[in-house]
C-alpha cells in the first residue's frame, strides 16, 4: 500500500511538471503572424477604417438625394376672433377648431448635373480613403518587418558577443598556466581579464538591445509587454551571386500603379474635379416637379338632418299694393362628420417649377474659383507622392547596393581578421605579442563581425522593401 501512494504522487508530480512547462512554453511567431496581429489589431488603421465607412455613408446619402422626397403633413389648429373658415369660405366669429393633412413629394429634374457631379465626386472620396486604409497597413507592415530583423539581428549580436567572451574565458585559463610557468608576464593576464570584463558588458549590452527589440515589437504589434513569444529565425544567407536588383525606374514605374497613396492622391484629385463640375451646376436653371394629396376637416362645418316647418315673413308690398311674403324654414342643424368632410375636402395639385440664376452674391463664381483652386493643390499632392515614391525607391536602391559591397568587403576582411586572430592567439600563448595587440586583434574580428552582420541585415531589408513596392508580399 505504501507503494501504491509512493507511485500516484510520483505521477501526479510528473503531470504537474509537464502542464507547468506547456503552459510556460514560449509560442513562436513568424514575420506573416506578426504582420497579421499587427493591422487587425492598429489603432490607426480602426480609426482610418471609420473614416472610411463615413465617406461610404456620405456616398449612399448622395445617391438617395437623387431619388423623390416625400413628406407626410398633420396640423390641428384653433381659431379664435373673426376669422375664414378654409373649409367652409364663411366668416366665423365663434372659436373654431379645424385639422389638415396631406402628402406632399417632389423630384429635381434638372440642376445642372449637381446631383450625378457630387454622387462621383463623393465616389472618388471613398475610393480615397480606401486607399488610406492600404497605405497605413503597408506602413505597418514595413515597421513590423523592420523590427522583426532588428530582433534577429540582435538575437545574432548576443551569438558574437557571447562567442567572444567564451573565447576570452579560455584564453584566460591559458594565460593564468603561462603566467604561473612564467612564460608571460602578469600584466598580460590582466589585460585579457580586462577584456574579458569588458566582453562580458558587451553580452550585457546585447541582450538588453535584444529586450529593447522585442519591446518595440510588441508595442508595434498592439501586445502587452509581458507577452512571452519568440520569433521565428528564417534562413537568410545572402548568396555568392545575389539576385539582379531591378533598376530605381524600373521599380518606380511597376510601384505607380500598385502603392495605395499614389492611388488615393488621384482619386482625390478626381473628387476636386467633380466638385468644381458640381460648383458650375450652380449656373444652371434648376427645373422641379411636385405634387400633393390632401384634406381637412372644420368644427364650423353644418349639415342639415331635418326640417321642422316653415312661416311666412313679410317682406313688404308690390306697386298694387299686394302684401310680399318670404317663406322661412325651420331647420335642425349638426356638424358634419369627420369622416364625410375627409371625402369632401379631397384635393390634389402638380406643379412645375423652375429657378434660374441671375444674381446670388458672387456666390457660384467664389465656389467655381474655390474648386478650380482646390484641383490645382490636389495635383501638387499627386506629384508630391509621387516624388515621395521615387525617392524613396532610389534610397532603398542606393542602400541595398551600398549594404551589398558593404557585406562583400566586410566578408573578405572577416576571413583574414579570422586568419590573423588564429595567428596573433599562436604568437601570444607563445609570449611573442603582448596582450594589447591581441586583444585589438580580438576587437577588430569582433568588429568586423558585427559589421557583416549589419550588412546582411540591411541587404535583406532594404531588398524586401524593393520587392514590395513592386508588389511582391513581405517574406523571408
Amino acid at each position: 500500500m505504501p507503494s501504491f501512494f509512493r507511485n500516484v504522487k510520483i505521477f501526479f508530480q510528473i503531470l504537474l511538471f509537464f502542464l507547468w512547462n506547456v503552459s510556460n512554453a514560449q509560442e513562436t511567431w513568424d514575420l506573416e503572424r506578426c504582420v497579421t496581429h499587427a493591422l487587425e489589431n492598429n489603432i490607426q488603421i480602426k480609426k482610418t477604417e471609420i473614416s472610411s465607412k463615413i465617406s461610404k455613408h456620405t456616398l449612399l446619402q448622395s445617391k438617395t438625394e437623387a431619388l423623390p422626397n416625400l413628406n407626410g403633413f398633420v396640423n390641428n389648429n384653433y381659431n379664435f376672433g373673426q376669422t375664414i373658415d378654409p373649409f367652409t369660405n364663411e366668416f366665423a366669429t365663434e372659436r373654431v377648431q379645424s385639422n389638415a393633412f396631406s402628402l406632399n413629394s417632389s423630384v429635381t429634374l434638372f440642376n445642372g448635373l449637381q446631383t450625378w457631379n457630387t454622387i462621383k465626386q463623393n465616389e472618388y472620396s471613398f475610393l480615397a480613403s480606401q486607399k488610406d486604409i492600404d497605405k497605413i497597413k503597408n506602413d505597418i507592415s514595413l515597421s513590423v518587418a523592420a523590427n522583426y530583423l532588428q530582433v534577429l539581428f540582435n538575437e545574432e549580436q548576443i551569438e558574437i558577443a557571447s562567442s567572444q567572451l567564451r573565447i576570452s574565458e579560455m584564453q584566460v585559463e591559458r594565460t593564468q598556466k603561462l603566467v604561473y610557468v612564467g612564460s608571460l608576464p602578469k600584466g598580460s593576464l590582466l589585460e585579457i581579464e580586462a577584456q574579458k570584463a569588458t566582453e562580458e558588458l558587451n553580452v550585457v549590452n546585447a541582450e538588453n538591445a535584444l529586450q529593447m527589440a522585442y519591446l518595440d515589437l510588441k508595442q508595434l504589434l498592439e501586445l502587452n509587454a509581458s507577452t512571452d513569444f519568440k520569433i521565428e529565425k528564417p534562413e537568410m544567407e545572402i548568396p555568392t551571386e545575389p539576385k539582379i536588383l531591378s533598376t530605381p525606374g524600373q521599380v518606380y514605374d511597376a510601384a505607380l500603379g500598385k502603392m495605395p497613396q499614389i492611388k488615393s492622391a488621384e482619386y482625390r484629385l478626381g473628387s476636386n474635379e467633380k466638385q468644381l463640375a458640381v460648383a458650375k451646376g450652380g449656373r444652371s436653371p434648376r427645373l422641379a416637379l411636385s405634387g400633393s394629396y390632401g384634406t381637412g376637416y372644420s368644427g364650423n362645418r353644418k349639415e342639415v338632418v331635418d326640417t321642422t316647418g316653415f312661416s311666412f315673413i313679410p317682406l313688404g308690398a308690390t306697386a298694387s299694393g299686394e302684401e310680399v311674403f318670404f317663406p322661412q324654414y325651420t331647420t335642425i342643424t349638426e356638424p358634419r362628420s369627420f369622416g364625410k368632410q375627409l371625402d369632401d375636402n379631397l384635393n390634389q395639385s402638380v406643379g412645375l417649377s423652375l429657378s434660374v440664376p441671375i444674381f446670388n452674391g458672387w456666390a457660384v463664381q467664389t465656389n467655381i474659383n474655390k474648386a478650380r483652386l482646390a484641383i490645382e493643390n490636389a495635383e501638387y499632392d499627386l506629384q508630391l507622392a509621387r516624388n515621395q515614391l521615387r525617392k524613396d525607391i532610389e534610397q532603398a536602391y542606393a542602400n541595398a547596393v551600398a549594404a551589398l559591397k558593404k557585406h562583400r568587403a566586410t566578408k573578405k576582411s572577416l576571413i583574414a581578421l579570422e586568419e590573423s586572430f588564429k595567428y596573433t592567439e599562436q604568437k601570444f600563448n607563445v609570449g611573442m605579442v603582448n596582450a594589447v595587440e591581441y586583444n585589438d586583434v580580438k576587437n577588430k574580428l569582433a568588429k568586423a563581425q558585427s559589421d557583416l552582420l549589419q550588412a546582411k541585415y540591411d541587404y535583406v531589408f532594404k531588398t524586401k522593401i524593393l520587392d514590395f513596392y513592386q508588389g511582391i508580399p513581405l517574406v523571408f
